[in-house]
């Protein structure tokens, strides 16, 4: 069943990969080359998996060419943060390098990492060394591998979330990479913790030409789907009995890109599989991991994601693959419940006795502004903690978490002093919001997301309130283009940038994360967004029951087709 036998067929990806001795291709030269702000093109596939993507600032490429100028070529880098917890000495780290180096600001993605943007050739080097330094890394962040690790961090589920936390690191630590080229090129060859030694270069998990896409892991905390779990390759899915973690059921083949014109893309909502326990769920993951790497579309990169192969190959074969390679089999998937794939915010007691103040971060942009200064008064908070921690959220959010009695009082001023406090109250439409950065750093985005959904929840927030329910909460999920970065097919309202200020907009997705949602309409201005949902809005305040969320009434009263299959998703 694999497609990979006639080598001819084979993406140049693949033979750039296979020819890179284990990922260090000539990225060596490629930094030391002053003729441009770019890497050889070999190189700009290969830095990927070294955490980094190649940018420019499209606003000033058109200005640029006219003066016969390459673009403003800088770098993306992408800090892996497993489970999203990071300590106060790594968030002043982060923050002293965008300083130095990059945009003064931190972005938290939508997978609970760090980007860095606008960071220069000349500079990549050194930001990688003090990354490391302060013992994050970027090895894995980006490229066709496992990924940043995705684990709950809602405060509420403290009991177990220490335990599942150790087994999404556990994961994490399993699937990295095992090549030396990371720390020879950016590290100068120094022993750091974590690094392999000479004989494990052959990779052992993955072989020379690594997955045939990106692989991402998830872990949930039910009642909580604050990572949108079936969103990814692999949802892990914690099940606790009596207040204690006893294993996990797995969910495979999310994922949400696809592309405009191409029927042969679509999202998809991962399958659940079956059940392990705890101290199985490693070996689970590498094994789901090794069947993608064997029989994933190594031909046709827009379909060699894993819910591609399911397809392809069909359900039942994963899953009998999956048992003949664990040499025993899934039990059958136990319950669970979800409640909601947003976050809960403000501060929260924990059981383990310690405080977590969920933030709201607008866009994810960790930034000062005339309004209040967040990036001032989040790292004052860092500088003062001992013992807490900052945990980011798959919502693009902050926690301040395991502050201690003591501590919190002083917490608490600092977020008044800096204004943060002040500016926490927004919408709840802005709560349940994310948006991916879209222009003017993506090299894919047809349209802003980052910059302009805060000022178009704004005109949705006046349509709710002049229907008397702006306190209802709607998941709103906006991305500058097709790929899904920011899940914009789990949002119960989702807008996908088709042009320059216009957006397609899809409808029906469930609150919970359970169930995607579906094109509504093409190609529209903002006008045409606020003249098509006012009506809906409308109809939902009046006629909707009680509890009933925004994407249940959509699906319930026929507003949208919706069949569950990919038929859904295809776009003319």
């Amino acid at each position: 069943m694999s497609l990979n036998e006639d080598r001819s067929k084979l993406s140049e990806v693949e033979h750039i990969k296979e020819k890179s001795k284990y990922l260090e291709g000539t990225i060596p030269d490629s930094l030391r080359d002053e003729v441009t702000g770019n890497l050889f093109s070999q190189d700009q596939q290969l830095i990927k998996f070294h955490g980094s993507y190649v940018q420019s600032d499209r606003e000033l490429d058109k200005e640029r060419k006219a003066q016969k100028l390459e673009p403003l070529y800088s770098f993306m880098i992408r800090v892996r943060v497993p489970g999203g917890v990071a300590s106060p000495a790594q968030w002043i780290a982060l923050d002293d390098i965008a300083t130095k180096y990059g945009m003064p600001s931190l972005k938290l993605t939508t997978r609970q990492a760090f980007e860095l943007h606008n960071i220069l050739k000349h500079d990549l080097k050194q930001t990688i060394r003090e990354i490391n330094d302060s013992l994050l890394s970027t090895i894995a962040a980006c490229g066709d591998v496992n990924r940043n690790v995705m684990n709950t961090v809602n405060p509420y589920t403290s009991a177990i979330h220490d335990d599942v936390q150790a087994v999404a690191q556990a994961v994490s630590d399993h699937l990295n990479p095992r090549t030396t080229s990371y720390f020879k090129i950016w590290l100068n060859d120094e022993l750091v913790a974590g690094q392999p030694d000479d004989e494990e270069i052959d990779e052992p998990i993955y072989g020379k030409t690594y997955l045939p896409r990106k692989f991402k892991i998830t872990f949930a905390i039910p009642p909580y789907n604050d990572t949108d779990v079936f969103a990814h390759d692999v949802g892990v899915i914690a099940i606790e009995e009596n207040g204690k973690l006893v294993g996990f059921n797995f969910s495979v083949g999310g994922g949400m890109g696809m592309t405009f014109g191409d029927d042969n893309t679509y999202p998809r909502l991962g399958n659940i599989i079956g059940y392990a326990p705890v101290e199985k769920a490693v070996d689970v993951c590498e094994k789901i991991l090794t069947i993608q790497r064997d029989y994933g579309n190594r031909e046709n990169r827009k379909l060699s994601r894993f819910k591609y192969t399911i397809d392809r190959v069909g359900l039942d074969f994963v899953k009998d693959e999956l048992n003949r390679r664990l040499c025993y089999e899934l039990e059958p998937a136990r319950p669970f419940v979800f409640t909601t794939n947003g976050d809960s915010y403000g501060w929260v007691k924990g059981k383990n006795g310690k405080w977590f103040n969920t933030l709201y971060i607008e866009g994810g942009r960790v930034k000062d502004s005339d309004k209040f200064q967040l990036r001032k008064g989040l790292r004052a908070i860092a500088e003062m903690l001992d013992g807490a921690d900052f945990r980011l959220t798959g919502n693009q959010n902050v926690v301040i978490g395991n502050v201690s009695d003591e501590q919190k009082p002083a917490v608490e001023n600092l977020l008044e002093l800096y204004g943060i406090e002040a500016h926490q109250q927004v919408s709840m439409l802005h709560q349940h919001s994310i948006a991916c950065v879209a222009l003017n750093l993506c090299p894919l985005a047809n349209s802003e997301a980052e910059r302009y959904l805060p000022s178009l929840i704004d005109k949705i927030y006046v349509l709710m309130n002049n229907h008397g329910i702006g306190s209802q909460p709607i998941t709103i999920r906006m991305t500058g283009c097709p790929n899904g970065c920011g899940r914009p097919y789990l949002g119960e309202i989702g807008f996908v940038g088709r042009a320059p200020g216009k957006y397609n907009l899809y409808l029906g997705a469930a609150f919970n994360g359970d169930r995607m949602n579906v094109l509504y309409r093409e190609a529209l201005t903002e006008e045409e967004i606020l003249s098509t949902l006012d009506p809906l809005i409308g109809s939902y305040a009046s006629e909707k029951t009680a509890g009933e969320f925004f994407g249940d009434y959509i699906v319930r009263k026929g507003v949208i087709k919706h069949q569950f299959s990919k038929a859904d998703f295809h776009h003319i």
